[in-house]
């Protein structure tokens, strides 16, 4: 009989993240999957995301007791029980009926954090009152820096934990595959307006009785009425601003007194400019695939980065763990913790908030038995010497270890 992953529709029966990608995919329209699933032009990062872990290799210990095991981390000086957070993910509430607060809800049962997209659906205010937990919020730089200044008051008053400030779209990405569904800008072709009503399911779950939700953080931002996704679409185009630099960064760091992440970066250099201009942490990004297609996957640049900076600032990576072997590799080579994106998304897509539940479940197991496996009891024991990668420079890979283990780093 021929291997297949799960074909059926019931998320509770996913061995995986890949099984729920699979439900996931049947249950949204074309549209809504390309959306979450796709990225730049030929899509080469994206696919860099994922092979790279197949090129490292772990090497376990035996005769160690591993009868307890124990995946809490410590960041910002407070207690996470598992070594990754949900990152934000833009308009979420397509995948899922208020699809930010399920996310948010999860995370906290979890405990674990969570960032609320600054293209989210939901209200800042209302997600930190209804799900509870640690709640960040991702703001975007857009030309009109009022907005980013008002955002950030609200941020405040709600007592948000962390902003985290994204710089690496100030110019759109290629996303060829994602405009293909469209005959004109955000207008569906034929094809995917037939193909939206043999998905009855997610109609009633998103589309009824509300509508095709709307951007809930934006308002500040966006012309009267103009919240809908082609009205803000339109908006926004024309407030990414391409001179967006450290001056900016410097402006922020002046108005919010908590915690600042920089996500975007993707060089030592810039990893140094941060901790330079007084941030907190960085996310090493190439923003899932969607954004510059060739670029390198943020695990290739973390080891060197944490060896760098890693003393200075919170080192934090995401960008295609699909697997709890995943993030106990970038904890190896010097991550504090990961961003989860695409993974708990597929989760939402595929069973809403008990279906997110069940993701975050799927990681922990895996990242329970990886450290049994490796004869690990904590993943704060893991460092280097577990990973084999011939990529790395071995000179680098003790030096990140080092940085990850030092009390101040987080």
């Amino acid at each position: 009989m021929k291997r297949r992953l799960y074909r059926g529709k019931d998320f509770k029966r996913a061995q995986n993240i890949a099984d729920l990608r699979e439900i996931a995919r049947k249950r949204l329209p074309n549209f809504c999957f390309e959306y979450v699933d796709g990225g730049a032009e030929d899509e080469i990062t994206l696919r860099r995301n994922r092979s790279v872990f197949e090129d490292m290799a772990f090497r376990p210990r035996t005769l160690v007791d591993v009868a307890r095991r124990d995946q809490t981390v410590e960041l910002f000086g407070r207690a996470m029980a598992a070594p990754f957070m949900i990152g934000p993910t833009g308009f979420s509430g397509l995948l899922a009926r208020d699809g930010d607060l399920a996310l948010a809800r999860a995370a906290a049962a979890a405990g674990v954090p969570y960032v609320l997209s600054n293209a989210s659906t939901m209200r800042l205010e209302e997600v930190v009152e209804r799900a509870g937990g640690r709640v960040w919020m991702q703001l975007y730089l857009y030309r009109t820096r009022e907005y980013a200044a008002r955002l950030v008051e609200r941020a405040e008053k709600t007592g948000v934990e962390a902003l985290v400030v994204t710089t690496d779209s100030a110019i759109f990405g290629n996303r060829e595959w994602d405009r293909r569904n469209y005959a004109k800008p955000l207008r569906l072709d034929v094809r995917n307006s037939l193909d939206v009503l043999r998905h009855p399911r997610w109609m009633a779950d998103v589309l009824l009785p509300r509508g095709m939700p709307r951007f809930a953080n934006l308002g500040d931002l966006l012309p009267p009425g103009q919240d809908s996704v082609r009205g803000a679409a339109l908006a926004i185009a024309k407030e990414l601003d391409p001179s967006l630099s450290w001056a900016d960064i410097r402006w922020l760091r002046s108005l919010w007194p908590r915690r600042l992440i920089v996500k975007g970066v993707l060089s030592v250099q810039d990893a140094v400019l941060a901790a330079d201009h007084g941030v907190d942490g960085i996310v090493l990004t190439n923003h899932g695939g969607r954004q510059l297609d060739g670029a390198i996957s943020a695990m290739e640049i973390l080891p060197e980065v944490a060896a760098t900076v890693g003393h200075r600032l919170t080192v934090l990576v995401d960008g295609g763990f699909r697997r709890g072997a995943d993030i106990v590799k970038a904890i190896a080579l010097g991550a504090h913790a990961v961003l989860l994106g695409r993974a708990t998304n597929y989760g939402l897509a595929a069973g809403g908030y008990p279906g997110v539940v069940h993701a975050i479940d799927i990681l922990k197991t895996e990242i329970d038995r990886v450290l049994g496996l490796l004869g690990c009891p904590s993943v704060t024991q893991i460092d280097s010497h577990c990973i084999d990668w011939s990529r790395t420079n071995a000179a680098v890979m003790p030096a990140a270890a080092e940085a990850l283990l030092r009390p101040n780093a987080a």
